[in-house]
């Protein structure tokens, strides 16, 4: 089984049609942020996701606008990814929230643009607070009560306006996924999920391909991303059937990982500040996983989450607040 580009649904400028891999900017320092940004371009990355919420995204614009300045590539080659905030979900704020994504990014339009979380909550003002995180300036995570149609409108009034090309959802259920489905006058483009070996959601995902939009797959490493968090699961990386088929390839578990996301015709988001990992965790596209490599590699599967709202909510901030079953 192997990469078809042909089964991934082109994206307005056909960019994932010739490249399905993504550099995520999740956790990236701000004091070498520029220098991440700039150093994926020059890997050969051209596609950067962003969020609001990661705090950074004035950072990447820098690396960004260094990045055309030095003739790396034009603001044409690159899909820039954001993500609206909890906070944000109001009709009326939508907009403003948009507005300061592509302020700190130096851009005039997003390629992307995605609902972060299925979640409402509290608006915070900008000028007291930004990113707003996930509480108020009292400290508390206050959830609203909402219609997240409402929000799906107001995205896409800022497509028809041309401030974003493409618009779409991240961490939605399959039955809310059916009910924006449903209701919407443009469909969403893509959608993000936390996608690894012990989480391959393959009905999830299997639907979304179906209604025709792109899956990009997050923490594709598993519980590596968030042991600076506190989680001591053990890293998919020293999985000892991820090690055996990468010694089998020649490769590293990273790559076997990266490529076993993209046999299953999803994106597959990367991170690294490390200029050589960059280029490594792009070096996929010389070796095949086969049917029994992706087969031992799915049967890991548990359901395990790692980003999971009715986890870390309540943990954090007190708030109960599922959205998985």
């Amino acid at each position: 089984m192997e990469y078809q580009a042909s089964k991934i649904p082109a994206e307005h400028n056909g960019l994932m049609l010739a490249d399905p891999l993504v550099f995520g900017f999740w956790k990236v320092p701000n004091n070498i942020c520029a220098d991440a940004c700039y150093n994926a371009i020059k890997a050969g990355y051209r596609r950067l996701d962003c969020a609001c919420d990661y705090g950074n995204e004035k950072e990447v614009g820098e690396g960004l606008t260094r990045a055309f300045k030095d003739g790396l590539c034009k603001r044409e080659d690159i899909f820039v990814t954001g993500k609206l905030w909890n906070t944000y979900h109001k009709k009326e704020h939508v907009p403003l929230a948009l507005a300061r994504t592509l302020q700190d990014l130096q851009l005039d339009y997003l390629d992307e643009y995605l609902i972060h979380f299925p979640i409402t909550m509290e608006f915070v003002p900008f000028e007291q607070k930004y990113p707003p995180e996930w509480h108020n300036m009292e400290g508390k995570m206050v959830v609203l009560n909402h219609d997240i149609g409402e929000t799906w409108k107001a995205m896409e009034d800022l497509h028809k306006e041309g401030k974003c090309k493409e618009i779409g959802i991240c961490n939605f259920s399959t039955q809310l996924l059916r009910q924006l489905l449903s209701s919407c006058s443009i469909r969403p483009s893509t959608l993000q999920i936390e996608l690894h070996p012990e989480n391959s959601q393959k009905r999830l995902a299997r639907f979304a391909q179906e209604q025709g939009m792109r899956v990009t797959s997050f923490s594709i490493f598993g519980a590596t991303s968030y042991h600076e968090l506190g989680n001591t699961s053990q890293s998919l990386l020293k999985n000892e059937i991820v090690v055996g088929i990468a010694k089998s390839k020649s490769k590293t578990p990273a790559q076997v990982l990266v490529r076993w996301s993209i046999q299953r015709g999803t994106l597959p988001l990367c991170k690294s500040s490390k200029a050589e990992r960059m280029v490594e965790n792009r070096d996929v596209f010389d070796f095949y996983l086969t049917e029994s490599d992706m087969g031992e590699i799915d049967g890991l599967n548990c359901n395990r989450r790692f980003n999971d709202p009715g986890d870390f909510c309540e943990a954090f901030f007190g708030t109960y607040c599922p959205i998985y079953e």
